[in-house]
């Protein structure tokens, strides 16, 4: 890939639609609503200079690289609670059983040969809720430096979890301070054993995970970047924007 001065992302996911049914005594009705719960992140990428393309759920069947070629035009891939069918099955694939790219394969592919990928937690990350995300039965499982729960890999913490940073001088922290807001669960995962665990919680698990896949960097944070396991305190944490750049610029090869 070409060194530019500003860090080029693609950021993949993070909208989902509510189709909700109201029932009022012998009535109901439909209502069908678009959320969006990377607002702030984006925006915090925005104001560090970053070049952010963002390509919503719903549009990855369309959008979303097919090739490794495709994806050098950017430096660091970050995914974010959207499950793997919705790269596993494209339109041409599920509504005409034509072949296509395997877009999971592409982005792997693309990793080793020198990109960045950041995956970040949430119900549809890493294994999620009922397993459905089912990212460690798809290609991309050889790159992400932790391995994943075959099963529901959610834990909830209404208490409140705080985490303990076990290298606060990693470079991927930017000298950000070791002293995170609260945050109200993660997806369970395993570091892989050469990646680097930066952060964890009480019980011991992994919430921050470093590593290399070939020439590419690759990063795990296994819980949310927006409500509800990221709560406003960390969302609106003072850090927030410092730490997420520093994470991002990290995966890009931009630091050591």
């Amino acid at each position: 890939m070409t060194e530019t001065a500003v860090l080029r992302v693609l950021v993949a996911g993070e909208s989902w639609i509510k189709h909700t049914t109201h029932l009022k005594g012998f009535d109901q009705f439909h209502t069908t609503e678009y959320e969006e719960g990377a607002q702030e992140f984006l925006s915090a990428l925005g104001r560090s200079g970053f070049a952010v393309t963002y390509v919503r759920a719903h549009e990855i069947s369309a959008r979303f690289p097919r090739s490794a070629e495709e994806l050098d035009q950017f430096d660091v891939v970050v995914l974010s609670d959207v499950g793997s069918n919705s790269f596993l099955l494209p339109d041409e694939t599920f509504l005409r059983s034509e072949r296509s790219a395997n877009k999971l394969a592409a982005l792997a592919d693309w990793t080793r040969g020198g990109g960045g990928l950041v995956m970040i937690g949430g119900y549809m990350s890493f294994s999620g809720i009922d397993g459905r995300a089912r990212y460690g039965m798809s290609p991309l499982a050889s790159v992400l430096p932790v391995t994943m729960l075959d099963y529901d890999d959610r834990i909830e913490a209404s208490e409140g979890i705080k985490a303990a940073i076990d290298h606060p001088d990693h470079p991927a922290l930017g000298g950000t301070p070791a002293d995170w807001p609260m945050l109200l669960g993660y997806n369970k995962l395993i570091a892989r054993p050469e990646a680097t665990t930066i952060a964890r919680s009480a019980a011991g698990d992994p919430l921050l995970v470093a590593g290399q896949a070939g020439d590419g960097r690759t990063v795990a944070f296994a819980s949310d970047l927006a409500p509800h396991w990221a709560p406003p305190e960390f969302v609106g944490w003072a850090h927030y924007q410092k730490l997420w750049e520093s994470l991002l610029n990290w995966a890009g090869g931009r630091v050591s």
